[in-house]
């Protein structure tokens, strides 16, 4: 079991360092999520938010609220029976625009969240702290 905890994540603050993601191009992200994706044994969080870009729900979600097409905030929210769901919002305290259920997982803390920001021609996916 991973002993990965949130101070772990806070300790990224940053990095002009970029990977690019396997299965949508058009998807980088930081070290901070790459930390993330090794430590938690989650690089499945990362195809699934890259999945979405791009997707005919995301379109649909855009469609609703603009805001979407510049930054999203996702988060994993893992229960306490092993299921989790992933939420995306325009902001924080906005209803999700996407949720997706998990039916099982073993991710090793209670949340995480994954921001991304669109720069006209990546999404780059990146921890709260690397903001």
């Amino acid at each position: 079991m991973s002993s990965l905890t949130h101070a772990d994540l806070r300790q990224f603050t940053g990095s002009l360092e970029r990977f690019r993601h396997p299965l949508n191009p058009r998807v980088i992200y930081t070290p901070g999520v790459r930390f993330l994706a090794e430590q938690a044994g989650a690089y499945w969080l990362l195809d699934l938010i890259a999945s979405y870009i791009g997707s005919p729900e995301m379109t649909r979600a855009i469609r609703a609220d603009d805001r979407l097409a510049e930054m999203q905030f996702w988060r994993l929210n893992v229960h306490a029976e092993g299921g989790a769901e992933v939420l995306c919002r325009a902001d924080s305290d906005e209803p999700a625009a996407i949720r997706q259920e998990i039916a099982f997982t073993d991710f090793p803390l209670d949340h995480a969240d994954i921001w991304t920001a669109f720069d006209g021609d990546h999404w780059t996916l990146y921890l709260p702290s690397e903001h």
